[in-house]
């Protein structure tokens, strides 16, 4: 059964402007994976605001918002499989709060906006 559905879409200049201010924000929102796939593409921006947008949509879609969900914005990670496509993932105790959630993913991204959608399914 669908649970929800979630969309965002972020300004890449807005999350590149965040990410190059220090190291608190990237830390903060980005799972160590996230920050080792972001960094090596050729426009970090991009990726990281396409996961941000990702952690949004997600929020969305469980109909809680960040402040009720119990979710921390780096248990929120985005994953890529073998052949480039995104998954979501949940860590740490949000992955246990959660378990029985099908989450699934589309992203995109320019030079200038990111989007996601979130799609959670239940049992």
């Amino acid at each position: 059964m669908i649970k929800g559905i979630g969309t965002d879409i972020v300004e890449v200049a807005r999350i590149r402007l965040k990410i190059t201010q220090g190291r608190g924000f990237r830390e903060l929102v980005f799972s160590p994976l996230e920050i080792e796939y972001c960094e090596k593409q050729a426009q970090p921006a991009e990726s990281y605001a396409a996961r941000f947008a990702a952690k949004e949509a997600l929020l969305k879609a469980l109909g809680t918002g960040w402040g009720q969900s119990g979710l921390q914005f780096y248990e929120i990670e985005v994953r890529n499989d073998a052949a480039g496509r995104p998954t979501l993932h949940l860590l740490g105790t949000s992955a246990t709060a959660y378990a029985d959630h099908v989450l699934h993913i589309s992203l995109s991204h320019t030079a200038t906006m990111a989007t996601a959608v979130v799609l959670v399914e239940v049992p």
